[in-house]
């Protein structure tokens, strides 16, 4: 299905530059472009290429369309070079390359991510929350921290938790890095973990910040991690205060949520109050506690 879906895409493609051409021959006009939000990949805006006669002349009109026809083409050939790569990248691991924010099963499932980290004040405290209310959650380690702390990423294993990559020291702007840089924050964090417990898998991969690219996608995948974003983020982070964290988790919750928490990168006395409030209020409101989507789209 995915196979005839990009071809039906390509299709589409070549019938739009075709449509354009004739239009832009009869009368110059330009196409409109849908922005798109932070949750999906980031990927820089590329130039136009092709040439276009002085502006008011056929030469124009023609240039544009010959142009047009050109990125159209283009455009439709990227996308199939970069499917073939992905369909390569799960078919070697059978991990999806979609960014996962379900959590795992149907119904009320909730899944607790915990970011940042390790930390040596913070990370034995959330640790006991969690043990405390019975529950398994996902922890998004840096790698430097990791090989720092690996008495912690010990811990998180022994108590049954899922662990993620966060990459090798978070940098926030490797989407506009290049696939090299991308693949070795990847790579290199995941190894740094997998040091500090032998055996332990490594089952996501969350781009610091949430900047994803199609490439860091696929080498996730390719390695065996998920990517993995989040559906409920209260910016724990930022200190809000811990009457708008609560606010933030405990509001209109969506379908399976994804929640994000910090347990590194300073003061996480909030986020710690906020746990020991919020779990027992997931589990009274019929909550249970899941993974992540590992292999649902």
């Amino acid at each position: 299905m995915r196979i005839t879906t990009s071809a039906a895409r390509r299709r589409r493609a070549g019938y739009t530059a075709a449509a354009a051409l004739l239009g832009l021959l009869a009368a110059a006009g330009s196409p409109a472009y849908a922005a798109t939000d932070g949750s999906v990949d980031r990927v820089p805006d590329v130039p136009p290429s092709g040439h276009a006669a002085p502006a008011g002349t056929a030469g124009s009109a023609q240039g544009a369309a010959q142009g047009a026809a050109h990125e159209a083409a283009q455009g439709a050939a990227q996308e199939a070079a970069q499917g073939a790569a992905h369909e390569a990248a799960r078919g070697a691991s059978g991990v999806p390359l979609g960014i996962s924010r379900l959590a795992e099963g149907a119904g009320r499932q909730v899944a607790i991510t915990i970011d940042d980290g390790p930390d040596p004040r913070w990370t034995p405290q959330v640790l006991a929350t969690l043990r405390r209310n019975h529950v398994k959650a996902t922890f998004c380690m840096i790698g430097t921290k990791a090989q720092k702390y690996p008495e912690l990423v010990r811990a998180v294993a022994a108590d049954g938790h899922q662990l993620c990559d966060h990459s090798v020291d978070h940098d926030v702007t490797m989407d506009h890095k290049p696939v090299a840089y991308q693949r070795q924050q990847i790579l290199e964090g995941k190894a740094m973990i997998e040091k500090a417990v032998p055996g332990v898998p490594v089952t996501y991969y969350r781009a610091p910040g949430g900047a994803f690219t199609p490439d860091s996608r696929a080498i996730a995948a390719a390695s065996g991690m998920r990517p993995l974003g989040w559906s409920v983020d209260p910016q724990d982070w930022s200190r809000p205060g811990l009457k708008a964290i609560l606010s933030a988790v405990e509001g209109k919750l969506p379908q399976q949520p994804t929640v994000l928490f910090h347990d590194g990168g300073g003061d996480r006395s909030e986020t710690v109050a906020a746990l020991k409030e919020y779990l027992p209020w997931l589990t009274e409101q019929g909550y249970r506690f899941s993974f992540p989507a590992r292999t649902a789209p």
